[in-house]
């Protein structure tokens, strides 16, 4: 009888330890994803409270030495209301060279594929005249990434499908070294080709650039719509770019 109650004492203890464990454990894998959800939240909270430049304060930069020089005898211009500041004020790059990677595609033949890179690439060569860029290989570095893709469709509230994009440009904020950063992601429709591909891609990286808006005149390269002849970069849109880097901005303040 005494061993069956030692064997019985035994079992409790062993049962009461393994829920103990248990519930450590249970408690554990809550802990942890609380702290997960927790720091997710507290990141995202992050940029909300950087749009809100209670946490990021906005200053201007000194002007890259190619806009510093710029002048414009003519007095052409520009059109600078209608660029648009953001929550984090205005989309300026701060570090230079901005590193552009270029997407290959794979839908196409090689010479296919390597004309439409070479048209990209002229239009990332025309604004480098502006500000210092740079081509690189490697998406991992790359503040601003081009790719041969269709964008995504737009719908109306009540579902209708609105008419398809010739090309999208989209930025996202992170934080390095506790500075304000973002990059840039620009999508070039298939359906462009041709001389419209250097046209959109000479638009979509003007905007990546910090031209967050567009021109009202045809003969600017931001004109809102595309045109029978696609315009070089023109004096106005230089200007407007100049006045931009002028402004205010969270990007690359810590």
């Amino acid at each position: 009888m005494g061993k069956i109650t030692q064997n019985q004492n035994f079992w409790r203890r062993l049962i009461v330890r393994l829920r103990s464990l248990q519930a450590a454990v249970l408690t554990l894998a809550i802990s942890t994803g609380l702290l997960v959800v927790l720091t997710n939240f507290q990141v995202n909270a992050g940029v909300r409270e950087q749009g809100r430049n209670s946490q990021f304060i906005q200053k201007t930069h000194p002007l890259p030495p190619t806009l510093a020089q710029w002048q414009d005898k003519m007095n052409s211009g520009d059109y600078f209301d209608q660029i648009k500041s953001t929550k984090v004020g205005y989309l300026i790059w701060s570090r230079f060279p901005v590193k552009v990677k270029i997407e290959t595609p794979t839908d196409l033949n090689e010479k296919q594929s390597q004309i439409w890179v070479n048209s990209v690439s002229q239009a990332v060569q025309e604004w480098s005249i502006y500000l210092p860029l740079q081509i690189v290989e490697k998406s991992a570095i790359a503040d601003i990434t081009i790719s041969r893709k269709a964008p995504p469709l737009q719908r109306e509230p009540n579902g209708k499908i609105l008419r398809s994009r010739s090309a999208l440009t989209t930025y996202n904020l992170y934080t390095e070294n506790n500075i304000l950063s973002h990059r840039f992601t620009i999508l070039l429709s298939p359906s462009q080709t041709g001389e419209y591909v250097l046209s959109a891609a000479r638009h979509e990286v003007g905007h990546a650039l910090g031209i967050w808006g567009h021109s009202l005149l045809n003969t600017d390269t931001m004109y809102f719509s595309q045109v029978r002849k696609p315009p070089l970069i023109s004096v106005r849109d230089v200007n407007t770019l100049k006045r931009v880097y002028e402004q205010s901005t969270s990007l690359g303040q810590n």
